[in-house]
């Protein structure tokens, strides 16, 4: 990656829903990362998504492609709604995601799943069994079923027939294998490839890549699941997981119940990585029926940021900086809404209001912007 003139080149995608909300704040830490450490950003924003289509008639143009070839790295608030739903597979505001992770070859997808302490009674799981979780997913994301061909819907004697095709090769395997056990190198050196080798015959020699890959990774402890007991061992045993290897669709459904065990979705930050550029995004949606209300959580959007600052920026003391300030936030009461939602669901509530949690601590709820600001406050070198 190439720094721009004045410092590194950040295309910024605010999207649809509560996107440009949480990139708002996330912008707002960036700033203050800037003054405390130093970092230099030129940021350029652009459409994507359904703001896209109606503006630009395609959910990422041309232009916006170039600028996020050119980027240094890209900042994605949320894409999709409603509004567009109705629309061919193909011009819906997702395929502009999946346009740029195609077109740039991002082809692995990082989703760190964590538990902050303070956060670990608003998992619906009980305390003791997500105590502790710090794991990350690592989904291919540019083959497998989703974009293997033919795929389609075609009409036969007996009627209509939908198709879709699981395919890999051993090089598009290796690749994120490689990137999966690099990265428990760097963590607490253990390797678990979720597939379904027993019945697939893409996910048996996926399986084979694995043990290859492995070879060479020999202080890496490794472990092969199949996805239906990955699944079950995410909410019977997650603290198990270090770094969980997996393809497309697996790494889809398996990385969205990981979510759940922080107990809030509006905490988790995502990565796409490997190619031309790297893409930064919360692994949440648009959620239109809060779009433009303040409540939304940006801390997902702002620990994106954070990952950027570490993989891009290379500066780990500012992503560092980042999440420490998250964590005494929440440490010190501060809630958005969807982080109280067994206490404050079917009530009225005001931003400022203050509730008290099942601990009987006295917490505080606040607005998307307040929260960006506190987070930003609280940024500083160690």
């Amino acid at each position: 990656m190439t720094r721009g003139t004045n410092g590194y080149n950040i295309l910024v995608l605010p999207g649809d829903g509560i996107g440009p909300e949480i990139i708002k704040e996330a912008l707002k830490v960036l700033d203050k990362v800037s003054q405390a450490f130093g970092t230099r950003f030129d940021f350029t924003e652009a459409l994507c998504g359904g703001v896209a289509i109606d503006r630009e008639g395609a959910p990422v143009s041309r232009r916006t492609m170039k600028l996020a070839e050119e980027a240094d790295a890209i900042l994605l608030g949320a894409v999709g709604g409603p509004k567009w739903d109705n629309l061919p597979t193909e011009k819906r505001p997702e395929k502009g995601l999946l346009d740029l992770r195609i077109d740039l070859d991002m082809y692995a997808n990082l989703r760190p799943v964590k538990v902050y302490e303070p956060l670990a009674n608003a998992s619906t799981l009980k305390r003791e069994v997500v105590h502790g979780i710090d794991m990350i997913v690592v989904r291919e994301a540019v083959s497998g079923l989703y974009f293997g061909q033919p795929r389609g819907v075609k009409k036969t004697a007996e009627g209509r027939e939908g198709f879709n095709t699981m395919r890999y090769t051993d090089k598009e395997i290796e690749r994120i294998v490689r990137f999966g056990f690099e990265l428990a190198m760097k963590r607490r050196r253990k390797l678990t490839s979720v597939d379904k080798a027993n019945v697939l015959e893409t996910m048996a020699l996926w399986r084979e890549v694995v043990q290859e890959v492995a070879k060479d990774f020999p202080k890496v402890e490794l472990d092969h699941q199949f996805v239906d007991n990955a699944s079950m061992q995410l909410i019977r045993n997650p603290s198990q997981f270090d770094v969980l290897v997996t393809g497309n669709m697996f790494g889809d459904i398996l990385s969205d119940e990981a979510s759940m065990l922080t107990g809030s979705i509006g905490m988790l930050a995502s990565a796409s990585v490997g190619g031309k550029s790297a893409m930064f995004e919360p692994v949440h949606g648009s959620a239109p029926d809060i779009a433009g209300q303040g409540v939304a959580n940006p801390i997902a959007m702002i620990l994106s940021a954070a990952m950027m600052l570490e993989m891009i920026c290379r500066s780990p003391e500012a992503s560092q900086a980042v999440n420490r300030a998250v964590e005494e936030v929440l440490d010190e009461g501060y809630r958005t809404p969807d982080l109280l939602a067994t206490l404050i669901d079917h009530k009225t509530f005001s931003l400022s209001d203050t509730v008290w949690n099942e601990a009987g601590d006295a917490v505080k709820i606040v607005s998307c912007s307040e929260m960006g600001r506190l987070i930003a406050d609280r940024v500083r070198v160690s």
